[in-house]
């Protein structure tokens, strides 16, 4: 495993390990506005919501690496202090990233990217109309994190209003992940689409699962179960009993003939194909055979 010592690569390097590991990330699309009244708007990937009550969303404009100056983002909020945080879904990523050149001062990312200015109901910074999620948020607070190129600004902002498209929301209101169709950043010009790649893992019991430590060594340690069967089988309340077990193997004594006589390798391998799809209990009952 290669080490570095932060100080000892340089700042780009460094920079590019840190967005290339802790990936994906969220994309705030930032839109805000001058004292003049001249809207700015571009994405930032060091967001994400640390707080919901009260709703507290953060990004962060860094310092320039190449120049060490500031974005107008940041200019913008440190006098305005109102912004508009859209999501990213699919359909807008090709002009967001155009909305990221660095266009002069005064120049409008919306004209520039196409996108659709969109009047706020509470602070004056734009939305952005083809968004599914708008935040209108006031800036409570920045905190600027150094002073050298590649610093971050923390901008801690308070959701005053959201405004959420009706296409993504069920008939309960809850927003449907797979429509949302978010996308993410990663490393160089790397990107992810959220919706490709959802999984389902179920929640830890609240009456708290048994964990690995409990298990059999026997199972614990397996040559053929990874650290994720391991983790989905600690998630049980109970192992069950002898009276289940030997119910379960008369009834996939079919299936699996000689099933009681098979090697451990055997039933592991058996007991990984239960656990592809979700089938703790048979996967249980399977090694405790």
């Amino acid at each position: 495993m290669a080490s570095f010592n932060p100080k000892d690569i340089s700042t780009g390097k460094l920079h590019s390990y840190l967005l290339s590991a802790v990936a994906p990330r969220p994309i705030a699309f930032a839109s805000t506005m001058d004292a003049e009244g001249n809207p700015n708007l571009s994405p930032y990937s060091f967001f994400n919501v640390f707080s919901a009550n009260p709703p507290i969303l953060i990004f962060s404009p860094a310092r320039r690496v190449r120049d060490n100056t500031i974005k107008h983002t940041l200019e913008n909020v440190m006098v305005t202090k109102e912004v508009v945080i859209n999501v990213v879904n699919y359909d807008i990523v090709q002009q967001m990233s155009l909305s990221s050149t660095d266009y002069a001062k005064g120049v409008n990312e919306f004209d520039k990217s196409g996108l659709t200015m969109l009047e706020s109901d509470l602070v004056k910074p734009f939305r952005v109309a083809e968004s599914p999620v708008q935040f209108e948020c006031k800036v409570n607070d920045i905190i600027h994190l150094g002073t050298e190129g590649g610093a971050g600004n923390l901008i801690i902002c308070e959701v005053v209003k959201l405004h959420i498209a009706d296409d993504v929301l069920d008939d309960e209101e809850v927003i449907v992940q797979e429509k949302l169709d978010l996308v993410a950043r990663a490393g160089g010009s790397y990107y992810s689409r959220a919706k490709n790649s959802f999984f389902e893992i179920p929640k830890p019991l609240s009456t708290l699962g048994i964990g690995v430590d409990a298990m059999p060594d026997l199972v614990k340690n397996s040559m053929v179960l990874t650290g994720n069967d391991l983790g989905l089988l600690g998630n049980v309340e109970a192992l069950p009993n002898q009276g289940e077990i030997e119910e379960f193997i008369n009834t996939v004594s079919e299936r699996y003939p000689n099933i009681k006589n098979k090697s451990h390798h055997e039933k592991h391998k058996i007991a990984r194909n239960y656990l592809s799809y979700g089938d703790v209990d048979s996967a249980w009952k399977l090694l405790l055979s």
